[in-house]
């Protein structure tokens, strides 16, 4: 289907978290409110427009932040509520239209395609926001073009709680004059690299052959020239709300050594959520699965608040694991599992983690990924290949190793 018959919406929850806190109290609203570590190595998780007009933005230490609005409330932020509200949301979009992808916690694509000859897709998009509105009590904002690039940018011009239509056609004239920061792929990195050759705004990149954007740019030049001329056959892929990563270790001796055990585990799950930081997801469900010498298998799950953090999801699947483990039984098979994916990397724990500890998972995460995923392993997980011996049932988690290999 090519783009000109295409219909594509993105709708996207204007500052989510601080909406939800509004919701949860109502002397918030018109205030300048920011989200995340309360201390002064804190970081932003989020903030409202409010505290936006005084240059704070996400990701910006806390100590900053409150130097540049001192009146600004600050609030560590409740994940619980916001995966609450994330999921009624979900629920609205999900009763209402054919078919859906929820790119992240607060946003989602949406394809309207062929609905324009029942209903109208602005019209049918119009009544879904002010349905999501009503129902949930939260602010959205929507973009509707023939893409999903176009659609993304329209919605951030829309906001706060508006929506935008870009006809069909004009997606050119529509992005000639916004800045090139606009253009969803462009980080800050790559942006500082086009202001310092002089472009600053997407018209310009309209101008230049894609040839050279390739040869300045690379593979990704090409991308950002197609995205900055509207260019995008990027398919609204289904949501599956189960989706999910999972990892299993089988035993060659069935074991009873909870040492060994427990090292298994910790260095498994470890793995695995470093797999979601790698793929920029978070999880909302955390399984365990064991299986003992007479394949009698038992799986346990709990449903947590969005996260992709080592100190959120390790405690869990460690209280999961005590609870199925039965010391006088040779056991075959541990696993490790993660569904309710969504997209959003780590932005959710922001308001959990101070700067350091961010920096920290950036560092190690690295290290993976230039020296393999054993690079960086807590002590207790080192077991997986070499038994130490430990308490097996320490309530903290365990420290950190960095393990470089040669």
């Amino acid at each position: 289907m090519t783009n000109k018959e295409r219909s594509i919406v993105h709708m996207d929850l204007d500052t989510f978290f601080v909406s939800c806190e509004r919701l949860m109290d109502s002397r918030l609203n018109n205030r300048p409110v920011l989200i995340g570590g309360t201390s002064d190595r804190g970081v932003v998780a989020s903030c409202s427009y409010e505290a936006r007009k005084f240059g704070i933005h996400s990701a910006m230490p806390m100590r900053m932040a409150k130097q540049l609005c001192p009146e600004a409330i600050i609030l560590r932020g409740n994940s619980g509520i916001y995966t609450k509200y994330s999921k009624l949301v979900t629920e609205v979009v999900a009763d209402t239209v054919p078919l859906y992808e929820k790119s992240s916690i607060d946003e989602f694509y949406i394809d309207l395609t062929g609905m324009d000859q029942f209903f109208g897709c602005h019209q049918l998009a119009s009544e879904l926001r002010q349905k999501i509105i009503r129902e949930t009590g939260l602010p959205i904002s929507f973009g509707l073009s023939v893409n999903k690039t176009v659609s993304k940018i329209a919605t951030g011009q829309a906001k706060p709680n508006n929506e935008i239509q870009i006809d069909k056609g004009t997606e050119k004239y529509f992005l000639a004059p916004l800045s090139v920061r606009k253009i969803p792929m462009v980080g800050e990195k790559t942006y500082n690299s086009l202001c310092d050759l002089g472009i600053k705004r997407i018209k310009t990149i309209q101008e230049m052959p894609v040839d050279m954007m390739v040869k300045v740019f690379g593979k990704s030049g090409g991308s950002i020239w197609k995205k900055a001329n509207g260019i995008d056959n990027t398919p609204v892929v289904k949501y599956q709300e189960r989706k999910s990563i999972s990892t299993e270790r089988t035993f060659d001796k069935d074991t009873t050594d909870v040492c060994k055990l427990r090292s298994i585990v910790i260095a498994m799950t470890e793995n695995l959520i470093f797999q979601l930081r790698r793929g920029n997801k978070l999880t909302a469900c955390v399984s365990f699965k064991i299986r003992y010498s007479d394949f009698q298998t038992y799986t346990k799950q709990k449903s947590i608040p969005y996260s992709a953090s080592d100190e959120a999801i390790l405690p869990i699947v460690m209280e999961l694991y005590k609870s199925l483990y039965q010391r006088r039984l040779l056991v075959r098979l541990v696993g490790v599992k993660f569904s309710n994916l969504v997209n959003g990397g780590h932005q959710v724990n922001l308001f959990d983690d101070n700067d350091k500890m961010l920096n920290l998972y950036q560092a190690m995460d690295k290290m993976r990924e230039k020296h393999g995923d054993r690079a960086v392993i807590r002590a207790a997980g080192m077991g997986a290949k070499t038994i130490h011996r430990s308490n097996p049932f320490d309530g903290e988690p365990p420290p950190l190793l960095a393990n470089r290999r040669s």
